[in-house]
């Protein structure tokens, strides 16, 4: 036994070395109780150390250096690496289990197994049959040993009653032998397992498997009863195999088409061949190759039937065979399809006919209708056909045969019948007369004739609508004529006449009768009219147009206003004429162009007759003052208020504080107040200026009689000022408490979201908005009033409104501030 894996050599010097680590060699043969001894040999026993040794693998002594045989022929090594030691001991036991070993040397028992443990047993070595029953017992036989094995594997991590490996994943127990109960060969008696194998390896082998996987095997030693020839299996395809291969290879992708068409060149035989699709190649045969045949090899048969241009032909056959059932069943599955397509026209095309024969005989009453009114339009015809049987025919036609009559040419129907029977039922008619006359008529045939699709666009198309065609050129040439002849200022007739075809004419017939026929009319007689001369007022003929043309009179408007303005340039407040000519145009005029007009010709008239009223209290001529105060509705209230504010009330004060400073009748002051008060409308008396006004007539009269003291006094005079003083202060109050009570009536109708939502209408309620939006507190203060004026409480401010503009409780006076002030203030 070589012992190279217990020396080591040093390159250098050659000189072997005794190494005394434990190697697997040593765990091996400590692990192995039965391991083959060496036997002295007999020139061992003569020689002892000087004897001459035959093999390598006997142990070496441990005395020094080996001599080195000079004479031995040189052994060259390969440039490797040194084996290791364990590979060294598997080549060993390789070439000694060559060796062949008597059997009579060991008892039958002793047979050597294959145990897969850590290391590697050789065939001549003795072995242990079975093992301990427990693991309390493993290593027991060590007490006859110095114990080396158990210690090396407790160093190495070993714990007693588990499995050997790094995970634990060896058995814990040795593998049992079971005594086979005859002399049978191996698996002759069924199964060898063990008990302890069942339970380390639990697997259930199937014994149907087992059986036929014997029986395979088995008939593989078994010669053939036929003589070793087998009989050749033949693969056959039915027809509906064919058919269904045939299927799947028609539906094809767009891809697969695509692919089907591509060229391919094929370079994989010993010529080049070209296909035109990939399926030709799926397809191709097997041709028999032209080579010569090569020689038999020296185990190999004559083949005794080798035809292999038979063999192509045949399977050309086949091949040709299955294309033509596949292309047969091809061709029957298109011409199913074909007649179940032809049934479907068939009946398609018997409905089809069934619904031209209804619409033939629909057509053929449709014609003889037709004929029948050509006949009985003849010149010389007996019954000659009216207007009334004309509809009646055309409802026959729109009611029982629709279809036919809203494909057919309504306007060439129309034009041929209808039109001849129109121009002779409005031959007489004259419009500004009878204005009434033909309407029903007319109606009626709009129902027959008019283009259902043109109703929704209101537009003009002579060519397919029959009844615009109708109106245009049978009924609009008798308005054209009588709208000729006809004078604007007798607008009454015209303006009925239209107002009763206005439902029945075409839209844009109406447009072109107002824009062509009456406006011009109209706008010339504007420029032929003169204020000054004509008796007749001009409002008179323009005014019955407005709910017909509405803004197309918005021309005529400022040639009309020029005109007033110049007849005003020498008229006097006196004459009331001109009121009454211009009263109907505040509403027809625009607001801006109403008041630019009136402050330009009418308020510096009044001015100049406010300036020659001259008051006297002892006798007053109200006549200029009426003149102007008459004007009231017409001009507008700011302007009224400014002409009352600089020609009226600088004398009418001035007058009063002259009385009063002539130790006057307080009685008759008092009169000549209230009497000049109630000369003014309640909107006048509402507007802040008037009432700052009549409030500092009071504050003069009573500064005037509490001046007074020391002199001559009315009796009664200063208690009688303050009575009326705090009469026209509560009047004034209640007043303006009536109009908060209206303003919240009407506020509460449109609702509160409305209301919040909506733009506010004065200053007042946008400062209530704000409050709303910052969460302030804003109310008024019932009962506290200053100069007339109604407080409020925005927060914890005391303010009041005037003309606009807030104003804020001071130390001392009122402030004027802003609202983004007042807001901050308040916060």
């Amino acid at each position: 036994m070589s012992m190279s894996h217990l020396y080591g050599k040093d390159d250098d010097d050659d000189v072997e070395m005794e190494k005394f680590e434990i190697t697997d060699w040593d765990l091996q043969n400590e692990f192995n109780p039965n391991r083959q001894r060496h036997w002295q040999t007999k020139e061992e026993a003569t020689y002892g150390v000087w004897a001459e040794h035959d093999s390598d693998d006997e142990r070496p002594s441990f005395g020094g250096k080996r001599s080195r045989d000079y004479s031995a022929p040189v052994n060259f090594i390969s440039a490797g690496l040194r084996k290791a030691a364990a590979e060294e001991v598997i080549e060993e036991d390789s070439d000694e289990d060559e060796k062949p070993i008597k059997q009579e040397e060991f008892p039958k028992e002793f047979v050597p197994k294959k145990l897969k443990t850590g290391g590697n047993f050789k065939p001549s070595q003795k072995g242990f049959i079975g093992g301990t029953k427990s693991f309390m017992d493993f290593g027991s036989w060590e007490r006859h040993t110095k114990g080396i094995g158990q210690k090396l594997l407790q160093k190495m991590g070993y714990v007693p009653g588990r499995g050997l490996g790094k995970n634990a994943q060896g058995i814990i127990n040795p593998i049992e032998a079971k005594q086979r109960k005859g002399k049978g060969a191996l698996g002759a008696y069924g199964s060898e397992r063990t008990s302890q194998s069942l339970q380390d390896f639990p697997v259930v082998d199937s014994e149907e498997e087992a059986e036929e996987e014997y029986q395979k095997e088995l008939s593989q030693w078994r010669k053939d009863p036929n003589g070793g020839k087998k009989k050749p299996k033949y693969a056959y395809k039915t027809v509906e195999e064919l058919k269904a291969k045939g299927r799947i290879g028609k539906q094809l992708t767009t891809p697969q088409k695509e692919l089907s068409q591509v060229k391919v060149i094929d370079m994989t035989g010993r010529e080049q061949r070209v296909y035109y699709s990939y399926s030709q190649i799926s397809h191709k045969h097997n041709i028999p190759d032209d080579n010569p045949q090569q020689p038999l090899g020296k185990d190999s048969k004559p083949q005794a039937f080798a035809l292999p241009e038979l063999e192509h032909n045949l399977q050309l056959l086949i091949d040709i065979t299955e294309q033509e059932i596949i292309q047969n069943d091809r061709q029957l599955q298109y011409e199913r399809d074909m007649v179940v397509n032809l049934t479907h026209e068939i009946q398609k095309m018997s409905e089809v006919l069934s619904h031209e024969e209804t619409a033939i005989s629909n057509l053929s009453k449709v014609l003889e209708l037709v004929e029948e009114c050509e006949r009985r339009m003849q010149p010389n015809c007996d019954n000659p056909l009216t207007l009334d049987e004309c509809a009646k025919i055309f409802e026959t036609l729109q009611d029982k045969y629709y279809e036919e009559y809203r494909m057919s040419d309504r306007v060439d129907l129309a034009v041929a019948i209808v039109f001849p029977l129109m121009k002779d039922y409005f031959k007489n008619w004259d419009p500004l007369k009878d204005c009434m006359y033909g309407t029903e008529i007319i109606a009626k045939w709009k129902r027959l004739l008019e283009n259902d699709q043109l109703l929704s666009h209101s537009g003009q198309d002579l060519a397919t609508d029959a009844f615009h065609r109708l109106m245009w050129e049978m009924w609009m040439p008798y308005v054209r004529n009588i709208i000729t002849q006809w004078q604007p200022r007798n607008c009454g007739p015209m303006v009925d006449f239209l107002d009763s075809w206005v439902h029945v004419i075409p839209v844009w017939i109406l447009d072109n009768i107002l824009d062509q026929l009456i406006f011009p009319k109209l706008q010339k007689e504007v420029e032929n009219w003169n204020p000054l001369t004509d008796t007749v007022p001009i409002h008179s003929w323009i005014h019955p147009w407005l709910p017909l043309m509405q803004s197309r009179l918005e021309p005529l408007y400022s040639p009309i206003r020029n005109k007033l303005a110049n007849a005003l340039q020498k008229w006097h407040p006196s004459d009331s004429s001109a009121k009454l000519i211009l009263q109907p145009w505040k509403e027809v005029f625009t607001p801006g162009s109403w008041e630019a007009f009136m402050v330009k010709n009418i308020v510096p008239k009044l001015g100049m007759c406010l300036n020659e009223l001259v008051i006297n209290p002892h006798q007053q001529h109200m006549d200029a003052f009426y003149w102007v105060i008459d004007w009231e509705g017409m001009v507008s209230v700011s302007s009224l208020v400014g002409l009352l504010e600089k020609h009226f009330f600088p004398k009418w004060l001035q007058v009063l504080c002259s009385w009063l400073s002539n130790s006057p009748n307080y009685e008759e002051i008092t009169k000549w107040y209230l009497g000049w008060k109630s000369m003014f409308s309640d909107q006048v008396l509402a507007h802040p200026s008037i009432k700052d006004k009549f409030n500092e007539a009071l504050d003069i009269m009573n500064r005037a009689v509490s001046s007074n003291v020391g002199g001559y006094m009315q009796p009664g005079a200063r208690e009688n000022i303050a009575y009326l003083t705090h009469t026209e202060r509560r009047k004034d109050f209640q007043y303006e408490a009536m109009q908060e009570r209206r303003e919240a009536e009407n506020m509460a109708q449109r609702g509160i979201g409305m209301a919040a939502s909506s733009v506010p209408m004065n200053f007042k309620d946008l400062i209530q908005t704000k409050a709303e939006e910052h969460n302030i507190v804003f109310m008024p203060v019932i009962g506290k009033r200053h100069e007339g004026k109604q407080l409020y409480t925005f927060g914890r401010i005391v303010i009041y409104i005037d003309r606009g503009v807030v104003f804020v409780q001071g130390e001392k006076t009122w402030v004027p501030t802003s609202l983004q002030s007042l807001i901050d203030m308040a916060k």
